[in-house]
């Protein structure tokens, strides 16, 4: 695949190769040199962003051993891998180019999602532990709330937590995690609230909106939210909801929410009905 406007400034190089009188051979073959160039970082750019990512680990990998040398190609590789789901591989990767005379703070913060992803917590601290202090972005602050989040820090958790969201404008994500970190603490309040942020800067996350209804059940508000969401959304939302229910030892408001959300959903909704058969079943054996 090749940008338009890089090969219509190739049409052109080869248009003036013919007139002799106005460009040598070598000159020619320089030109054509440079646009390579920027026609292989369009076909990069376009490999990250929206190729396969097995497409682009293949083309990546074939690029970085034709081209050991270069940095940039292997950043390219150890993005693909993460894209493609291959965390292990990417963190071997991420190592080698954090870890090379070009590499850099953010390369190290690469390497800590990669091993984070990949389930390694400890080895994830080790290298946010070794980013210079006064690299202080989103992604950096990011993940060390989510190591401190699985380390118990609650402190540190939250502090890094509030850092994170005042360095990015698209903050729903982060919030939604930490969200999860409160409600997991047992603080359910405070994890409905952060929920609530977090769906106003993304009113269409599903995964916030179900959090917020299991962090209000928690707390015995049975009621639905005022949420913008569709027919299949708000069966599910009431699944969830009769499911708190249930937890909370309220199974005749559990068994109303689980039957509601069997009936506003516009096709057969399973879980809700082996959830209401178990919940009946219990019940009756009661």
């Amino acid at each position: 695949m090749r940008h338009p406007l890089v090969m219509s400034a190739l049409i052109g190089l080869v248009t003036l190769a013919g007139c002799e009188s106005q460009m040598s051979d070598e000159e020619v073959e320089r030109a054509v040199a440079g646009v390579n160039v920027i026609d292989e970082a369009n076909l990069n750019d376009i490999m990250l962003t929206v190729g396969d990512p097995e497409e682009a680990v293949a083309y990546f990998r074939r690029a970085a051993a034709k081209d050991p040398d270069r940095i940039d190609l292997k950043r390219g590789l150890a993005q693909s891998l993460v894209k493609a789901r291959k965390a292990s591989e990417a963190a071997s990767v991420w190592t080698e180019v954090a870890n090379s005379p070009e590499g850099t703070a953010r390369d190290r913060v690469e390497l800590a999602d990669a091993y984070i992803r990949a389930g390694d917590w400890a080895k994830a601290k080790t290298e946010l532990d070794r980013v210079p202090p006064t690299h202080e972005t989103f992604e950096r602050y990011r993940l060390e709330a989510m190591v401190a989040d699985s380390d118990e820090d609650w402190k540190r958790a939250d502090s890094f937590y509030e850092t994170a969201v005042g360095l990015t404008t698209q903050p729903a994500g982060t919030l939604n995690n930490w969200g999860y970190s409160k409600l997991t603490r047992g603080d359910f309040a405070g994890a409905e609230r952060l929920f609530g942020e977090a769906l106003t800067y993304d009113p269409d996350m599903f995964t916030a909106k179900n959090n917020l209804v299991m962090a209000r059940g928690a707390q015995g508000k049975y009621d639905m939210p005022v949420l913008d969401m569709n027919q299949i959304e708000r069966a599910q939302l009431l699944h969830t909801l009769g499911l708190a229910a249930i937890k909370q030892g309220d199974l005749v408001i559990g068994k109303t929410l689980l039957q509601e959300a069997i009936d506003t959903h516009p096709q057969h909704f399973e879980e809700a009905v082996r959830a209401l058969r178990a919940l009946e079943a219990n019940v009756s054996n009661g």
